[in-house]
């Protein structure tokens, strides 16, 4: 069984909750199917989840990613037992270990262990939502006792992933795993090791749903766009998690110097690692045609689920980039 390819609007849509329901609202009146919150910081994602919910009606809202670290294994399980209340059927609850600088710098927690950290959290909330009293004892989380009313349709739990053990155990323990800015050469083999996690735990690849937060921008002006990615993501880059991925995706070269760059407080060093070539592996740029061909692309690699988030820019930048998803201007092939 394959699962169904679809497109989804990327929220939070700023500070303002009413602009998110705004774009929430647009999304579903436009034959989008999904809409995926990041959660970094204010306003809080699963708060405005719970929140928007009675706003919507048929869209699918999942998070990507709640960091692991910030929330404990039964406040995230009570967390997801509401909003499936409020959203029967339509809320993926995403998890994952966010990075170094929003833990380590933004919340003063250290970023141990995570991939342990993740596989037990994961298998720790899927207890809790199934209603069972729990009785774990992990290397990096701990309960006993604690039970919840059970529900009888249970949020999915979906886990992020970059490299292979993390993707690997993503396959094996959740129900869906979620990509980010990787280079579409990394792809196949990062598919590659969704397969070898599925079978581990005696799953068809085929079942499991992947998700991805792909970076977009609809312009007719590709330096511009590819000038945006520079200065929003070299700082994403810089950070050991990503740096260490990009390393491995093929382009140690130029996770070497964006590290140096970073570290020595040299920007002009950062973006001169970030060659025209490498984002556009990595970004989505072009006009609509280039860009739903891309999407397509991804599609047919292996990703089913496309969350589009436009680049920084205008409001003109951002309206132009969701159009061209809408249902009456894309559908997968």
């Amino acid at each position: 069984m394959s699962v169904t390819k679809r497109i989804a609007v990327t929220l939070p849509a700023g500070p303002r909750v009413a602009d998110t329901v705004a774009r929430i609202k647009w999304a579903e009146d436009n034959g989008i199917a999904d809409a995926w919150f990041s959660d970094s910081g204010a306003p809080d994602t699963l708060t405005q989840v719970a929140g928007i919910a009675h706003a919507t009606s048929t869209i699918r809202i999942g998070t990507a990613v709640t960091p692991v670290y910030t929330r404990s294994p039964s406040v995230l399980a009570a967390s997801a037992n509401v909003i499936g209340q409020l959203l029967p059927g339509r809320f993926v609850m995403g998890l994952g270990s966010s990075s170094q600088t929003i833990m380590g710098q933004f919340n003063g927690i250290p970023l141990e262990k995570p991939l342990t950290r993740v596989r037990e959290t994961a298998e720790l909330v899927k207890i809790m939502l199934s209603g069972a009293k729990t009785d774990y004892d992990g290397e990096t989380v701990f309960s006993r006792g604690y039970r919840q009313a059970p529900m009888e349709n249970p949020p999915p739990v979906y886990l992020a992933a970059l490299r292979p053990k993390m993707i690997e155990m993503a396959a094996e323990i959740g129900d869906g795993v979620i990509f980010n800015l990787w280079p579409k050469g990394a792809l196949p083999k990062m598919m590659e090791h969704v397969a070898i996690g599925a079978k581990i735990a005696g799953k068809d690849p085929a079942d499991i749903e992947i998700v991805n937060r792909a970076m977009v921008l609809c312009t007719d002006d590709k330096e511009y766009g590819r000038n945006l990615f520079r200065a929003a993501f070299g700082p994403y880059y810089a950070t050991p998690v990503y740096n260490k991925f990009l390393s491995w995706a093929g382009y140690d070269e130029a996770a070497e110097t964006i590290s140096k760059g970073w570290a020595a407080k040299d920007r002009d060093m950062t973006a001169s690692a970030m060659t025209d070539a490498m984002i556009d592996e990595i970004a989505i740029i072009g006009n609509e045609d280039e860009i739903r061909a891309r999407i397509q692309e991804d599609a047919d690699g292996g990703v089913d689920t496309h969350i589009i988030a436009p680049l920084g820019g205008s409001k003109e930048d951002l309206d132009r980039t969701f159009a061209a998803f809408t249902g009456d201007n894309f559908q997968f092939a």
